[in-house]
């Protein structure tokens, strides 16, 4: 039997026997509260003892349950004031009911053909466990049903069997609020922010600001689209997207800053999408490593708070391989049409990946490939951080509740030597240097930037001893 909560006029309706984890239930009821306005800006919430009594639930339940929505950005705490709706966490005009369910920035690291004897270099997984056999299974059935004229000349925006089930899986895995038809499918992250430079550039956009540490290869994207880069300052709360000037947009990764891998703070969150309200900007939302955490539930899309002003972009790239050059972006209605005649008069994705991928995520495939490989990269980052601590115990591991890679605090003074010293050892990793914007606005740093995903497991110890075997 459902059991409700009411107060201010409101009622929150939980089933203990419906699906999903009772915690999710009762983020999704919440989260729904605010997003319809049944809960409005302001509203103090009841203390998670009293919601917990009178749900009949346990306590830390509704407690981990406010704490997902204050980092989200729906819920404010504060000492001696409680929990709250977030002033900015209102309901979008016209829109009542949360958006069917939908599919997330990711970049391109290109590799020298030359490869060395250990690559630990962010961005890429582990392409040995690429599962094919059930990617071919995927594909057949795909092949099987597709109509024929899937074949011929298609739609710019890209297949609507792979718009329908992004659209589904990412409002359920990371809270996206999408339709199909907002939906463009794209050949991974570069090609999306082409696009995007393309439609920014032509709105009168001269500036689109960027993180202090970041991947320069987007930045130039964005300069050969004509486009200014300045950047954001960066400190212990993570990018602060304030004072990013007369830019008409800003480009973030705020689940899982890349590459010092923390989360945007709660308030920042609720800030950048409130500046874009103002000023009638864009926030282009790079949420490159999404599926994968494990210290902590998934800090929701930042495109949850407003879909009119935060454009979604996302990959295959982490999650299976950036070889099948598949990406997407989940665009404000008022960009839609703008940025699928900016991609071009004709879909330029191939389209047996995209009824695959379609296949793949309906199936339930894509959900059993990324539980097991989130518990494959969580053990690799346990056994890189037990290592780290006890050949190098100078060495702080940070960043590492989420994602595939992880930085590795340095002495002052130490990193270019480390970077030398790991070449001679065969050894490919990056610099936090080499991720550096030339003007950004923080503190400088020596560390490591480790991607423990991409050596298959055959070759992972090995690796692992190698840069132990660097580290001051």
């Amino acid at each position: 039997m459902a059991r409700m909560w009411a107060t201010s006029g409101v009622d929150l309706h939980l089933d203990p026997a419906g699906p999903g984890g009772l915690r999710r239930r009762l983020t999704d009821a919440l989260r729904d509260a605010v997003r319809t306005g049944r809960l409005a800006p302001g509203t103090r919430l009841p203390s998670s003892r009293s919601l917990a009594a009178d749900l009949g639930i346990a306590r830390n339940t509704v407690a981990e349950a406010y704490a997902d929505l204050v980092a989200e950005g729906w819920l404010t705490a504060r000492q001696g004031s409680g929990t709250r709706v977030a002033a900015g966490a209102s309901a979008v005009p016209g829109r009542t009911t949360p958006p069917p369910p939908a599919a997330g920035p990711t970049a391109s690291r290109r590799r020298d053909p030359g490869r060395p004897t250990h690559d630990l270099v962010p961005g890429t997984p582990d392409l040995a466990a690429f599962p094919r056999a059930e990617w071919l299974k995927a594909a057949r059935r795909a092949l099987n049903t597709a109509p024929y004229h899937a074949l011929g000349y298609g739609d710019p925006r890209g297949r609507p069997e792979l718009r329908t089930a992004l659209a589904g899986y990412l409002a359920r895995a990371r809270g996206v609020r999408a339709d199909p038809e907002t939906v463009l499918i794209t050949a991974g992250f570069s090609h999306a922010l082409t696009v995007l430079g393309r439609v920014l550039r032509a709105r009168g956009v001269r500036a689109v600001a960027v993180e202090s540490y970041g991947l320069a290869p987007h930045r130039r994207l964005l300069r050969d689209a004509g486009l200014t880069t300045p950047a954001l300052p960066y400190d212990a709360l993570g990018t602060d997207p304030e004072p990013s000037g007369d830019a008409g947009a800003v480009l973030l990764t705020p689940a899982h800053q890349f590459p010092m891998g923390t989360a945007l703070h709660p308030d920042r969150r609720a800030a950048v999408v409130d500046r874009a309200r103002r000023t009638g900007g864009l926030v282009l939302e790079d949420d490159y490593d999404g599926e994968f955490r494990y210290d902590r539930q998934p800090v929701g899309a930042l495109q949850g708070l407003d879909p009119e002003r935060v454009v979604y972009l996302g990959t295959a790239s982490k999650s299976l391989a950036p070889g099948l050059r598949l990406g997407w972006m989940v665009l404000p209605p008022s960009l839609a049409e703008e940025a699928a005649a900016a991609k071009g008069g004709t879909d330029t994705v191939g389209v047996l990946e995209q009824l695959t991928l379609a296949e793949f995520l309906t199936s339930g495939a894509y959900d059993r490939h990324v539980r097991s490989s989130r518990l494959r990269y969580r053990r690799r980052r346990d056994a890189l951080a037990a290592a780290v601590a006890e050949h190098a115990p100078d060495v702080r591991v940070t960043g590492i509740a989420a994602g595939l890679h992880a930085v590795l605090r340095l002495p002052p003074g130490t990193e270019q030597s480390v970077v030398q010293a790991a070449l001679w050892q065969g050894l490919a990793l990056h610099g936090l240097a080499h991720h550096r914007h030339p003007q950004a606005v923080t503190e400088h740093l020596d560390a490591l930037v480790v991607g423990y995903g991409t050596p298959p497991d055959s070759a992972w110890g090995a690796a692992l001893e190698a840069l132990c075997r660097v580290l001051p």
